[in-house]
């Protein structure tokens, strides 16, 4: 047993590759936010505020990469874990001026670009934190910190940036501040916190873990103080992040248990549920249930709270919005007389359609040439016909423009007609087809 001990030690121990001096130096050094940093903090922002537009997944990955943001955070948890009051100062200095930068250069951004979509879905995704943020930046931040204080430096610390996400909600925030959205800003604020929250917690722990070595002071007293305000400090990190994890746990089983509500009750026999809204904004979060068809009574809205209990929602959380139902008794009659007006409506407006076409049609059939009946008349006044053709169309004058219907008659003779002939004929066609404008075109 004590060999199986003693081999998972082996494995599990990190405390020889750990580089507790050099660590603690390169923390310190990444806090700073001046000069250069700052500079590739705004370009970074930028560029993430550009993925966040176009909703660009690369892109925004491309900004983590980019922006120096794990420094202070880091930072603020080093100096809670070794007592240094003023390395805590200083994190939370640039902690400060971190944010501000990164809000303002997205701000910024956004009020001046001219992409604007309507379905912001990497935008929107920043806007509610879950259950799933929180283990991210716990994990992350464990991860983030171990690398940082190990000897042999990875590729790890570049994963934990892009895990952790710090750099998409506060351009969510600029967002939100751009746009006159509040919920917009205040979501993804809560967001960047609790990352920031849970990757201090995390880094804390390490530290302490790996017995990173206190900050000691001359003065016994003041080293008392020191540690007393470090400990309260300490405790405004930790609870909250509880606290903050507590309340994103809550709220995704509630969001869950809708979620399984809805898939299994759409369908109420007299109606259907058609929509739903989720406020998490009160103490308890409430479900606002859209429900279209026919009212509900209280019976049916009893079975419906019985449902929900099912789930663990109470009948206290649940709102219905009936804004698209109807009566049963006072709107039957109403819904029969407009289904019947309409159909009246639209028979009626068929049957002048009908009328209208039907006169059309006898119009056109009035204009038809009986083609082989006037060929046999012609053959039989004028056996020396040998083929014809017939037209109807317009003659066009130059000046001024008019136009009037004419008949063109193409007749192929094996021996021509004289002019009286051919008067005689145009004058008979005319009678016969009952248009005064006949032309005659002769062929041999």
């Amino acid at each position: 047993m004590s060999w199986i001990k003693e081999q998972f030690y082996a494995i599990v121990n990190i405390s020889d590759h750990i580089d507790i001096e050099s660590t603690t130096e390169n923390i310190k050094k990444s806090i700073v936010f001046r000069g250069i940093n700052v500079w590739i903090l705004a370009f970074a922002v930028i560029v993430a505020s550009v993925g966040l537009n176009v909703n660009s997944i690369p892109v925004i990955i491309g900004a983590m990469l980019i922006s120096p943001l794990m420094g202070p955070i880091m930072g603020t948890g080093l100096a809670v874990g070794i007592n240094d009051t003023q390395l805590l100062k200083r994190s939370l200095k640039n902690f400060a001026v971190m944010v501000v930068i990164s809000i303002a250069a997205s701000t910024t951004y956004f009020l001046i670009s001219p992409l604007a979509l309507a379905e912001p879905t990497e935008l929107l995704a920043r806007t509610r934190p879950t259950i799933y943020d929180v283990f991210i930046a716990f994990f992350g931040g464990m991860a983030g910190i171990i690398e940082s204080a190990r000897k042999d430096k990875g590729t790890v610390f570049a994963g934990v940036a892009i895990a952790t996400a710090l750099m998409p909600p506060l351009c969510t925030a600029g967002y939100g501040i751009a746009n006159g959205n509040f919920s917009y800003f205040s979501g993804a604020m809560y967001l960047f916190i609790i990352n920031s929250l849970f990757i201090a917690l995390s880094t804390f722990i390490i530290i302490r873990y790996l017995k990173f070595p206190f900050v000691h002071f001359a003065d016994p007293a003041k080293e008392r103080r020191v540690r007393r305000s470090i400990s309260l400090f300490a405790m405004v990190i930790i609870i909250p992040s509880i606290y903050s994890g507590f309340v994103v746990i809550r709220e995704n089983n509630f969001n869950q248990s809708v979620k399984r509500f809805l898939s299994e009750n759409k369908s109420l026999e007299i109606g259907y549920i058609y929509d739903h809204k989720i406020d998490h904004s009160k103490k308890s979060s409430t479900l606002e249930l859209s429900i279209a068809g026919e009212r509900l009574s209280d019976t049916k809205k009893e079975i419906i709270f019985q449902n929900l209990e099912k789930y663990g929602i109470s009948r206290g959380q649940v709102f219905f919005n009936e804004n698209t139902v109807y009566d049963n008794k006072s709107n039957d009659e109403a819904v029969l007389k407009s289904i019947f007006e309409r159909s009246d409506k639209e028979v009626a407006q068929r049957e002048d359609i009908i009328k209208n076409l039907s006169s059309r049609l006898d119009s056109i059939k009035s204009l038809e040439i009986p083609y082989e009946q006037i060929t046999k008349e012609i053959m039989a006044q004028h056996p020396g016909v040998l083929s014809l053709s017939l037209a109807r169309g317009s003659e066009i004058s130059i000046s001024p423009y008019a136009a009037k219907n004419q008949i063109v008659a193409v007749i192929k003779w094996s021996k021509p007609l004289n002019d009286n002939e051919l008067k005689k004929l145009q004058e008979w066609l005319s009678v016969r087809l009952n248009t005064p404008n006949i032309r005659i075109v002769q062929s041999r």
